[in-house]
């Protein structure tokens, strides 16, 4: 409550109680419609990853990722094919609600897939900034979501939003900023204790159509960048295949431990 709201008289008070309630449905509406964006039916990507320490030094890693949207639930399949994590494969499984997803990992030293627990959450993903949650879902109803403003924010026109858990979460709030025109979340700050510990920028949005003539708005480049270490992890989409079937096997446990 601000200082405006404690000293206002009753009138005002009441009026302001009733703009706050407005913004509060107005940031519920648009991160629902952020939840709601259109995604590809299945999508196949060569991707390069490329981790970048506080002094600028460079390492790419390459992976080709698997991608399927069905009942409105995501899976995606991670091969690690080039880079420090060679061998390396990841599946994981979106569930319904608040339910966390499910993940698993191979990796090649021990010759077999294991889950991931949810204990695990905060530990870094194989070195890169993203921990094990930060991959996760979230379903729009595990956070309150309060609108802030209209502003500009990295050359786009953006809804500014503050979202606060409701359920379990690594961050005690975030703020997002939404473009417009795609409602995509273009550029994300995370704090804990009321500090500013990362940033998830969207470095450009493209349009691509599949094989079946549907177009989406695709994020070609994003980065997360640890602002405690100055380390950044971006992602960089190169050749995509949209909306062409893959095969059910590929999004299982079986398929991690085999690679076919």
């Amino acid at each position: 409550m601000n200082k405006l709201t404690r000293t206002a008289t009753i009138t005002c008070a009441l009026l302001l109680t009733a703009v706050s309630a407005f913004a509060d449905k107005k940031g519920y509406d648009i991160m629902k419609q952020v939840a709601d964006f259109k995604k590809p039916k299945f999508s196949h990507t060569a991707v390069q990853m490329r981790l970048t320490d506080k002094n600028g030094n460079n390492e790419d890693w390459y992976v080709e990722e698997y991608g399927k949207e069905e009942n409105d639930l995501g899976s995606v399949v991670m091969i690690f094919q080039k880079g420090a994590k060679k061998g390396t494969r990841f599946l994981q499984c979106e569930n319904k609600g608040t339910q966390p997803d499910d993940k698993f990992i191979y990796l090649p030293s021990l010759k077999q897939s294991r889950r991931v627990n949810s204990s695990e959450g905060s530990k870094s993903f194989l070195g890169t900034d993203a921990t094990y949650d930060d991959l996760s879902t979230r379903d729009v109803e595990e956070d309150e979501h309060t609108f802030m403003a209209e502003e500009q924010k990295n050359g786009y026109s953006c809804y500014k939003i503050r979202e606060d858990p409701k359920t379990k979460s690594q961050y005690d709030y975030r703020i997002t900023w939404i473009d417009k025109n795609t409602m995509y979340p273009i550029y994300t700050e995370m704090y804990i204790k009321g500090k500013l510990v990362k940033t998830l920028t969207v470095n450009s949005i493209q349009k691509k159509t599949g094989v079946t003539g549907i177009t989406y708005d695709v994020p070609m480049s994003t980065t997360l960048k640890d602002i405690t270490t100055g380390h950044s992890t971006t992602i960089n989409v190169g050749t995509m295949e949209i909306d062409k079937a893959i095969p059910a096997h590929v999004f299982t446990q079986q398929f991690l431990n085999t690679g076919k």
